[in-house]
């Protein structure tokens, strides 16, 4: 069988796959192309929600979320976003419109709560900032990865989904995400050209933040290991799926931004132990073979990845610089950024510094413009108790949503990328927020048609 026929018979998402191989080429060509685009799928789903039958709405809302949650990364690369937060805004815009058309459950107003409690930090940030600082642009900046969060949230809880529009959510989100890595390759495509020691590399990044590009590779990374033990029925789309992993898999590791590979373990990791444990033993055979060609592949990546780089990969990830000295510190720093926040909550344990005053107090003490790493970190120091409050919820109750129905079998792979993401970088792009409220849906199986056997006269 030819190649195009094979093609043609596959999943459609193969094709899908091929179109943002091509876009991604696009991207690089034509850079303007890139805002074309922004405005061509924004309109294609503001039209498809607000046309969509009742039955509808919910997934072509998710749908919409989805896929601007995955490329967020690649209209920050090409500034092809009408604003730097356009996803987030998007992704709070289509959940909105949402809650117009199906409403809400009363269960969720924990939730309600939670945006409530972001509002005295506002006010606090109000008299706290200095006067150098621009209020609406740094207010904006910390509040929208939670505001994203908590209205997606609202409209997710309790939201009945099937197995299988879910998957179709997730491969909404790592198609362009595909994109992202077909433009990384075509920017940078020789890694020891760019070489400079074992600290992040801004170059092999597409000259973005190499943190934030190597947490929606990892995101897209545990979605293609989901297509290939769930969505593979045949050998050539794992083979597809294969090679698109390993792809994505040395785009991340080349990044040298380590939390996004770790946080990329994790959840496949938590992801595959949840299948094996629910899976019967002629199954759990099948993905015994599955397991092996992966960690293969992964293997081999690792390999292509430590010669392009001369071995200075191997030294990032044991935490040694160029000379193969082990650094002090693991976390590059992070640490020190924690402890600060500790001190802001510490300063004023009720109310907290105020929204942005972590960045404002950097700023004054010549540090320069550092955002924070860790979303837990600034929530006790810009929120106080309050802060505290937020987090409990966050946390509890997801989970004693699962304790009570445990159907969604990602949820825990959802929660730990969220739980993992905002202690390496925050809430800065918009697929943690949404994929945390992933977690709250209620997720239904469509039930096997009963064949029944006609009587005999």
């Amino acid at each position: 069988m030819s190649i195009k026929r094979r093609i043609r018979e596959a999943d459609p998402f193969l094709q899908l796959v091929l179109l943002h191989i091509g876009m991604g080429i696009l991207f690089f060509m034509f850079k303007p192309f890139s805002k074309v685009f922004f405005l061509i799928i924004m309109g294609y789903f503001l039209i498809k929600i607000v046309l969509s039958p009742p039955s509808k709405v919910t997934i072509n809302v998710l749908l919409g979320c989805a896929y601007f949650a995955g490329a967020e990364i690649l209209f920050r690369m090409t500034k092809g976003g009408i604003a730097y937060e356009a996803s987030k805004y998007l992704v709070i815009l289509f959940v909105l419109m949402g809650m117009f058309y199906k409403g809400l459950s009363g269960k969720g107003y924990p939730f309600f709560i939670y945006l409530i409690l972001l509002v005295p930090s506002i006010l606090v940030a109000s008299v706290t900032l200095t006067f150098d600082a621009r209020f609406r642009t740094n207010i904006a900046f910390v509040l929208s990865g939670p505001v994203c969060l908590g209205i997606a949230a609202l409209f997710c809880y309790d939201r009945k989904v099937t197995f299988k529009d879910l998957n179709r959510v997730l491969a909404y989100m790592v198609l362009p995400i595909i994109s992202t890595t077909t433009y990384l390759f075509l920017y940078n495509p020789s890694i020891k050209a760019t070489l400079s020691g074992t600290a992040s590399n801004l170059a092999a990044s597409g000259g973005f933040g190499p943190n934030q590009v190597a947490t929606i590779l990892g995101l897209g990374i545990f979605i293609i290991v989901v297509r290939f033990f769930l969505n593979s029925p045949t050998l050539f789309l794992k083979i597809i799926n294969l090679i698109v992993l390993g792809a994505m898999s040395y785009r991340a590791i080349v990044t040298f931004s380590r939390g996004g590979v770790v946080a990329s373990i994790i959840i496949v990791t938590v992801f595959l132990g949840v299948l094996y444990m629910r899976s019967r033993s002629r199954k759990r055979i099948k993905m015994t073979v599955s397991f092996i060609s992966m960690i293969l592949i992964i293997m081999g990546t690792w390999t292509v990845s430590s010669n392009e780089t001369n071995g200075l990969i191997d030294k990032r990830y044991a935490n040694q610089n160029a000379r193969g000295v082990e650094k002090k510190d693991i976390t590059t720093g992070r640490v020190d950024l924690f402890k600060e926040e500790i001190e802001g909550f510490l300063s004023s344990p009720f109310l907290g510094i105020g929204a942005s005053r972590v960045k404002d107090r950097r700023v004054e003490a010549g540090v320069g413009h550092l955002p924070s790493h860790n979303e837990i970190g600034r929530l006790l120091s810009e929120h106080g108790f309050l802060g505290i409050i937020i987090l409990m919820i966050l946390i509890i109750k997801p989970l004693s949503i699962y304790l009570k129905n445990k159907k969604n079998i990602y949820f825990l792979s959802f929660f730990c990328f969220w739980f993992a993401t905002i202690n390496h970088s925050g809430l800065r792009i918009a697929a943690p927020s949404f994929i945390y409220a992933l977690c709250l849906l209620n997720v239904t199986y469509e039930k096997p048609p009963i064949h029944r056997k006609q009587l005999k006269h």
